[in-house]
């Protein structure tokens, strides 16, 4: 059940959204629930016992973690927390984690002549996500930030709602709770404002990220003998295009679908490749993650309140967390490192502020731009030797060109949209946020809507009815 295939848009999102506007206002959970279930059961088959499993146990301990309702003492209260956390955890680790660990505990026995079983788990879809979602909703429960829900089917509209379940944005429970009980009074102007949210995503996932996908796949699938410095650059180049705009393609469809259903989603993208240190592009890409760790590891780890020494290892803890939690690769391992380490150096060196100068601005956003293009062929190499393979080919220039294999994948379209989108995250213009979008009154609002709904959204649908469209990348996480 894939945002962007015929049954989902022809069919499943068609009925829910008339079910949701003519059923009773207090309907809606039940609605967003039942259907949930049904969209992650679709594509999760037997798997869906242990997101049906998961649920139940945080339900049960969040009515035993409230402070003013709980007959249990502070102590017993954080043993229960601790436990209920460790239990996530662990089924995130055996269902995510099993096969890299056994495969590295393979590697060290057959060092000594012996030797491991692997295991060979399927990820369950969107455990990443709802295991966050979980760990929120027990810890501010906790903190007495929010009651816990006394109404199971408020609970699992929260977890399981089928517009962020899969690939987020990851809802902390405080930002929704208040939420879940309203009823709805404007299901009308919640859908006028939602769906040109959600046609902007789908013009970006389908016009842009999957016209880009074939030429990623060819550069990354260069053999190291026939890598080049152009083949490098191109494919690094490409991910980077293909990437904001597939991720943020599929937030963009999340937020307006959860707002057409009466939810308001946090945003989780603001224009991160403007950005002119770092640190700043972590506060703009995949922000709710960013937030996520910020308010469940990097704070309770004693933040920057304890020294320099002691924030340099929350960072570099928070960003080891940040690598492996997008994936079981040493690939992944790296890649948050390397964001962990360019975040201490520019703390080290005091250039994590933005400076004042317009010269001095446009230079430190190019820096930042190509260190982080530079860092995601970590994220999107298959295996460190491809990765280093291609990162030592950036930086050794040739003219070699880009060969019989990878020339012809550039065709005239796919180099229209290269272009296009590359203007697009280099020029200065504000970001494309839900605020911008549901204004009537600007202008450029009103513009920004009209192509995406005349131009945008009918050639998309062009290309989805051709079938060509993919998977979205986060899915895999």
């Amino acid at each position: 059940m894939n945002f962007v295939s015929p049954l989902f848009l022809w069919y499943f999102v068609p009925v829910v959204l008339l079910a949701v506007l003519v059923t009773p206002r207090g309907w809606r959970n039940g609605v967003v629930a039942v259907a949930s279930l049904f969209f992650y059961a679709a594509g999760a088959g037997p798997t869906t016992l242990l997101l049906l499993c998961s649920m139940t146990v945080n339900y049960l301990a969040g009515m035993v973690l409230e402070p003013a309702r709980s007959k249990l003492g502070e102590n017993d209260r954080k043993v229960v927390l601790a436990g209920v956390i460790a239990i996530n955890l662990a089924a995130l680790v055996v269902w995510k984690y099993a096969g890299f660990l056994t495969e590295q505990a393979d590697n060290l026995a057959r060092l000594f002549g012996g030797g491991v079983q692997v295991a060979q788990v399927a990820l369950p879809i969107g455990i990443s996500f709802y295991t966050f979602h979980h760990i929120s909703y027990l810890v501010d429960i906790h903190r007495g930030e929010r009651a816990a829900s006394r109404n199971p089917v408020a609970f699992i509209a929260y977890i399981a709602m089928f517009p962020q379940l899969v690939a987020g944005p990851i809802v902390r429970y405080r930002e929704i709770a208040d939420q879940l009980p309203q009823q709805r009074f404007h299901r009308l102007d919640d859908f006028a404002a939602g769906f040109p949210r959600f046609a902007l995503g789908l013009t970006k996932k389908v016009i842009v990220a999957d016209q880009l996908g074939p030429v990623v796949a060819t550069c990354f699938d260069t053999s190291p003998h026939d890598m080049t410095f152009a083949i490098a650059w191109l494919g690094a180049i490409a991910y980077t295009l293909q990437l904001y705009f597939d991720f943020s393609g599929y937030s963009d469809m999340a937020i307006g679908l959860g707002r057409m259903l009466g939810f308001r989603l946090p945003e989780n993208f603001a224009r991160p490749y403007s950005s002119v240190t770092v640190t700043e592009f972590w506060r703009r890409w995949h922000m709710s993650l960013s937030r996520w760790f910020r308010d469940y590891v990097y704070i309770p780890l004693g933040g920057n309140r304890h020294g320099v020494a002691k924030t340099y290892r929350n960072l570099g803890i928070v960003f080891v967390l940040t690598g492996f939690w997008h994936g079981a690769n040493w690939t992944f391992l790296i890649w948050g490192l390397y964001h962990g380490a360019l975040l201490v150096i520019e703390r080290g060196l005091e250039t994590g502020k933005a400076p004042d100068i317009r010269w001095q601005r446009l230079l430190r956003r190019a820096s930042t731009l190509i260190l982080v293009v530079f860092g995601w062929v970590l994220f999107r190499a298959p295996d460190l030797g491809q990765a280093m393979v291609m990162m030592g080919h950036m930086l050794i220039p040739d003219f070699a060109g880009l060969g019989d294999v990878v020339g012809p994948t550039l065709n005239h379209q796919r180099t229209l949209v290269l272009l296009l989108a590359l203007l697009i995250i280099l020029m200065p213009a504000r970001p494309a946020t839900g605020r911008f979008l549901e204004s009537a009154r600007t202008r450029p609002a009103v513009a920004l809507r009209a192509a995406v709904m005349i131009l945008g959204l009918p050639y998309a649908a062009i290309l989805l009815a051709s079938g060509t469209f993919s998977p979205f990348l986060y899915y895999q996480f």
